[in-house]
């Protein structure tokens, strides 16, 4: 939907391939879906859940053994993003690095993107080697 030839809407770090192909493994599943919902106190929030399947135009990232779905709609929010996994002392968690981000509310569960205006012009420019 969204596209651009050559280049990948996002990029894993080597910690979070080995925890996509682990839950692909542990679920038999097809890839991790990801997309983004209105909620949250900045507006949008991240979604993921294993998927079986690869549903009609999703864009499907594949690294090193492991593979992303990104839903049609968070397609353009998601260009350019850096997705890593982390581990701490008192939480694991996928790390969205996002340069469509404006803002974030306190606890980072929420984010806020600019607009879709501003998001399709940088794809555009991209695509056309701007």
């Amino acid at each position: 939907m969204f596209a651009i030839p050559g280049k990948s809407p996002v990029t894993l770090t080597s910690a979070a391939v080995r925890q996509i192909t682990r839950l692909m493994a542990r679920e038999g599943a097809a890839g991790l879906r990801i997309g983004v919902k209105k909620g949250g106190c900045a507006g949008m929030e991240y979604t993921m859940e294993t998927a079986q399947e690869v549903r009609e135009h999703e864009e499907v990232v594949e690294q090193d053994g492991a593979r992303v779905i990104i839903a049609p709609m968070a397609q353009m929010f998601l260009f350019g993003t850096e997705i890593d996994y982390e581990t701490g002392l008192l939480e694991s968690a996928f790390r969205f690095r996002n340069p469509n981000v404006t803002d974030a509310c306190g606890c980072g569960e929420s984010i806020k993107f600019e607009d879709v205006e501003t998001l399709k012009a940088r794809m555009e420019g991209t695509r056309t080697g701007s």
